[in-house]
């Protein structure tokens, strides 16, 4: 699944960079979520690392990247994470992503900075672009800043929908993450569709019961 928006106050610039984090790769329940982003001219101010911010700076700055950015996200569902691992379903979700702002953009950028110190080029089939890895890249690069931002934001919420529907988790707080509440509601309620079977606790759980 992918989702992107475009918006025409970017500018054409004559080399075009997409900068790409994700969310989601440790939690035992919900789907890993790629940003990707490009940045407008003048940049938002304030990006960083989207988990040194605040929930409400986040959805700021979101706001501001979405209405003066071009941005994409790329979903991976838990389905595919069990099937593929989370390596595989990370560099799947990135993959999307950036395939997703290309249809946007129209063209292909010169380069994709991509937050860690593994990129899916010769890793995912449908990966064409140049890419580089750039550790600690979403507090380094703006654009990988901008793109961590985008997909945290993007799956909180996702979490948020699904805690309504499965409310003794607390994913509405922990976004599936193996917390003390999370990891006893598992022992008293068992794994839900949204749970990653492919995950030790989960796993050791289901063989328990």
């Amino acid at each position: 699944m992918v989702e992107s928006l475009s918006r025409s106050e970017v500018p054409v610039t004559n080399r075009l960079v997409i900068g790409v984090d994700e969310a989601g790769r440790g939690p035992l329940a919900g789907p890993v979520v790629a940003g990707a982003v490009v940045l407008c001219k003048p940049r938002p101010s304030g990006l960083d690392d989207s988990k040194k911010l605040s929930g409400k700076r986040r959805a700021e700055l979101e706001a501001t990247i979405k209405r003066r950015c071009r941005w994409a996200v790329g979903v991976v569902d838990v389905e595919e994470i069990d099937r593929l691992n989370i390596f595989g379903a990370t560099m799947l979700a990135m993959t999307r992503a950036v395939a997703a702002l290309c249809v946007t953009l129209g063209e292909d950028p010169h380069e994709v900075l991509i937050d860690g110190n593994l990129t899916p080029m010769g890793r995912t089939a449908e990966w064409r672009w140049q890419a580089r890895a750039v550790v600690g890249g979403d507090a380094l690069e703006p654009c990988i800043s901008a793109a961590s931002i985008i997909a945290k934001e993007h799956r909180d919420r996702l979490m948020r929908e699904l805690a309504e529907a499965h409310p003794h988790y607390g994913w509405e707080r922990n976004a599936g993450y193996g917390t003390a509440q999370h990891l006893e509601a598992l022992r008293l309620h068992g794994p839900t569709p949204h749970h990653r079977r492919s995950f030790s606790p989960v796993a050791q759980l289901e063989m328990a019961l």
